[in-house]
């Protein structure tokens, strides 16, 4: 038996994980290669048998996990960052999920013929999405502007919404007759509202007065935060089914929003815990199908299916964005993302179970029609969301802008070479007179501090992929990189090398540009003694040997290749130039007669 439980445990870490990190390489959605990965541990191989696994704990342990989930996508929600699009997220989660609920329930009772309250139940449950697919996708697509925002508000805040709204028509089958049921509706309503907004205001309190108070050592901070979440979620839904995800979502958004505080390294914590959580569930999600199960459908769920896609979701976001700034092309985008997940499988196991006890009819297809729906939506949207928003010119899945801190002269000398190339560029510093001349040259750039704790959240970083630290102050490039550590990978962090001889740690700074020992001064005393940014274009007969040779004392700085990618010139794995790239260097003019005329480029995408 213990020999079983290593080796669910072992597949069940290994594919969870392993699944998203081929994901990142393919660059492909990770919830498609986690499902993929779930059918293999489970009915293909037989390595995991989740309800075997994990016993009557199965479904505590889901909701337990999301309950983690919601909390750290709270903690990801900033009022600032809508922009003014607030009250769409406010529709989508009350009008958007009343249509889809009405819109589902009529679907299910005419194209699959179930019975009433099996339609109602069905619409309720699909009604939500729910952070454990939108923040994977959300992920791979980087839809630009406020979209982002407005799906990863409605996409957690939807899960206790949805929640409530299942169990209220769980309870109203339940109890039948309608004059009781809609007493009962309205009473659980309030109190899902009060106990869930009560625990999360109190549990967030206590954490801000706890972190304030310096009542808990910094090794036990991450620690405390985990217990006081699960213990919040425990306590409110004891007293009210489901309002533990409510309370959990708005603790999270009330400590994001408030500043008496720094919540930094508990999100950061949260963010790991969450990918675990996330590979984990959707292993155990797709491991419990079983094929019979999905045989009991027939072609009128693809039907139902299409359904969904092509008209419940877009009702809503045709109703929810009446009157709103978005553009068409942004509506689509929305219309085009909506995937269930683990939310809607749980609800969906617990509700059908219970009903079977009672011998309810139409009962044993709910579990088999809400993953048929859970698989159906992950596919298409998670195939299908890029194309369409790269087609619709409203995502970069892979930014390669450059964000810069400098804005000084030869600092805008390379931001003018990339942008005359296609690529986005964002200049910061606080020396006013270089901000004037940078706009005055056509560059964006943003007056402040690139270490103020603010900068992150109000710069409009779509396009930039990439961070490089440029200033003459060694410690601010430092300080720099490691602010910037949780906006971009830390593989597209740089930094120019130290000027004194002692070496940073590897753990504490961005990697070094351009080569070992060009610092600041190294850069500034040649662009002063005439040497300029040159972009070149490689070919054969004008290769990088030829190159170095007609300019020895050239220092490459980035590299273009085919695809229109950019690579950055580093001490530690400088990119090998090929013919037909684009080398961007720092050169002394000199009459260049040998190389080829440089083709146009290509805006990238």
């Amino acid at each position: 038996m213990s020999e079983n439980l290593v080796v669910g445990i072992g597949s069940l870490i290994t594919f969870g994980i392993g699944a998203q990190w081929l994901a990142w390489r393919l660059r492909i959605p990770s919830i498609l290669l986690l499902l993929v990965s779930g059918f293999i541990a489970g009915p293909v191989t037989g390595l995991l048998d989740p309800d075997a696994f994990l016993g009557e704990l199965l479904l505590p342990v889901v909701s337990v996990s999301v309950a983690v989930i919601l909390f750290e996508g709270g903690l990801s929600l900033r009022v600032t960052e809508l922009g003014g699009f607030g009250g769409v997220v406010r529709n989508l989660v009350t009008i958007g999920v009343i249509s889809t609920w009405a819109v589902t329930a009529v679907c299910a009772r005419f194209i699959l013929g179930l019975e009433p309250s099996i339609s109602i139940l069905l619409g309720a449950v699909l009604s939500v999405t729910g952070p454990t697919v939108i923040i994977p996708l959300l992920r791979h697509v980087r839809p630009v502007g406020y979209l982002g925002s407005i799906l990863r508000w409605e996409g957690i805040v939807i899960d206790p919404i949805g929640a409530v709204l299942a169990v209220l028509v769980f309870e109203v089958i339940l109890s039948g007759g309608f004059k009781e049921a809609t007493s009962l509706a309205l009473i659980a309503v309030l109190k899902s509202l009060l106990i869930g907004g009560a625990a999360g205001v109190a549990g967030a309190a206590v954490m801000v007065m706890l972190l304030g108070r310096y009542w808990i050592p910094d090794f036990l901070q991450n620690p405390v935060t985990l217990m006081m979440v699960v213990g919040v979620f425990a306590v409110s839904d004891f007293f009210q089914e489901e309002s533990g995800l409510l309370a959990v979502t708005l603790m999270g958004m009330i400590l994001a929003n408030q500043e008496r505080v720094t919540v930094k390294h508990i999100i950061e914590f949260k963010e790991n815990l969450r990918v675990l959580l996330i590979g984990c569930l959707f292993i155990l999600l797709a491991a419990r199908l079983d094929p019979g199960d999905l045989a009991l459908l027939g072609s009128n769920s693809l039907v139902f299916l299409a359904a969904l896609i092509v008209v419940a979701r877009p009702v809503g976001v045709l109703l929810s964005t009446i009157g709103s700034r978005l553009k068409f092309k942004e509506r689509f985008f929305l219309m085009c993302m909506a995937p269930r997940g683990i939310v809607a499988a749980a609800m969906a196991s617990v509700f059908s179970l219970r009903l079977m006890e009672m011998n309810h009819p139409q009962a044993e297809l709910v579990v088999p029609l809400t993953f048929m729906v859970i698989i159906g939506t992950v596919v298409i949207y998670g195939l299908g969301a890029a194309p369409v928003a790269g087609l619709l010119g409203v995502a970069r899945p892979n930014p390669q802008g450059v964000l810069i801190a400098g804005a000084h002269p030869w600092a805008r000398a390379i931001a003018s070479a990339l942008k005359e190339e296609g690529f986005d560029v964002l200049l910061v510093d606080n020396n006013w007179a270089n901000i004037s001349q940078a706009r005055m040259s056509g560059l964006p750039a943003h007056f402040g501090s690139i270490l103020s704790e603010r900068l992150p959240k109000e710069l409009d970083l779509s396009g930039l992929g990439r961070f490089m630290a440029l200033t003459q102050n060694d410690n601010v490039n430092s300080l720099a990189a490691l602010h910037f550590s949780d906006v971009f990978e830390r593989m597209e962090i740089y930094q120019l090398a130290p000027g004194d001889a002692k070496r940073t740690s590897d753990t504490l700074r961005g990697r070094l540009l351009f080569g070992e020992g060009i610092n600041f001064s190294f850069l500034d005393r040649r662009f002063r003694s005439g040497m300029v940014v040159k972009t070149t274009h490689l070919t054969e007969e004008f290769d990088f040997e030829a190159f170095k040779t007609r300019y020895a004392d050239a220092i490459p700085l980035f590299l273009i290749n085919e695809n229109r990618e950019l690579s950055v010139f580093t001490a530690d794995k400088p990119p090998q130039p090929k013919p037909g790239q684009t080398l961007i260097s720092f050169v002394r003019p000199v009459e260049d007669t040998t190389a080829g005329k440089r083709s146009v480029p290509k805006k990238p995408e």
